[in-house]
Order: structure tokens, then C-alpha cells, then sequence
């Protein structure tokens, strides 16, 4: 269960905070993917350590994961997403969010997973985004996702 810090009155969010932590928890994972660097291996995966398990080779399930799980939110929890991002980036403060929340869904189209995956460090900033607005995660909790 996701606790709900009571000191920092915080928005209602139309997203639930365990999808926001899905959802980075997907990103911290596609994030750490890195340019192919052998692209002709000939190995066996064992022999190599899995070391080619973290290329993007572009057939990428985690990001396939990530895209579908932001397409499949609905319009609102989309924008909550964006505006989350953008909070924890530090485009505003908690005290900011309606208009953050306004921006985004005054620029809301349909490629929001492309621009959400576009931001470099979008796991660090929905976590800092939830952080802020006093919603945190244990340990235990985080590995189930």
C-alpha cells in the first residue's frame, strides 16, 4: 500500500499512485538500457554475462511495456503523468499543480508516451513529482513492481 504523507496537502490525483510507480519503475528500467556495443556477437548469452540483455536493439519489450502501459491510461491520467513529470522536473511546486495540470492538458495529444519516454530522466521525476506531493513507497513495496 502506497502511503499518503498527511503534512503536504496535496491535489487529488486522477491517477493512481501505484500506476505512476508502474510506470517508473518501467522507466527506470528502459532508461537503463544502453547504445549497442557488439553488434555482431557471436556468444551465447551466458558466456557473455548477459551483458547484451541491457543493448537497445530496438525490439525492446520493455519499452513496448512502458508505451502500452501510458497509452492504456485515459485522457486524465495521462495529463496527471505529464504534470507530474514536469513537477518533479521542477517546472512548478505542489502549490503550482492546477497550473501545471492546465498546461498539460492544454498540450495533451496522442503521443504522450513518446514524450514522456523522450525526457531523460522521467523515472527520477515522477518519483520526485509523487514525492512532493507527499506520497511514498517502501522498500518491500517497491519490488513488486
Amino acid at each position: 500500500m502506497i502511503k499518503k504523507k498527511t503534512e503536504v496537502e496535496a491535489p487529488t490525483l486522477s491517477i493512481a499512485p501505484e500506476k505512476v510507480y508502474f510506470i517508473l519503475a518501467k522507466a527506470r528500467q528502459f532508461e537503463a538500457k544502453e547504445e549497442v556495443t557488439d553488434p555482431d556477437s557471436g556468444s551465447n548469452a551466458s558466456d557473455d554475462s548477459m551483458r547484451d540483455v541491457l543493448e537497445d536493439t530496438g525490439a525492446d519489450p520493455v519499452r513496448s511495456e512502458l508505451v502500452g502501459a501510458i497509452r492504456d491510461l485515459n485522457e486524465d491520467e495521462q495529463i496527471d503523468l505529464v504534470a507530474l513529470a514536469w513537477l518533479g522536473r521542477g517546472d512548478g511546486e505542489v502549490s503550482d499543480w492546477d497550473d501545471l495540470r492546465a498546461e498539460a492538458a492544454r498540450a495533451h495529444n496522442k503521443r504522450t508516451a513518446s514524450y514522456l519516454l523522450g525526457m531523460p530522466l522521467l523515472a527520477a521525476q515522477l518519483e520526485e513529482g509523487l514525492t512532493q506531493l507527499g506520497y511514498s513507497f517502501s522498500d518491500d513495496e517497491a519490488e513488486h513492481f
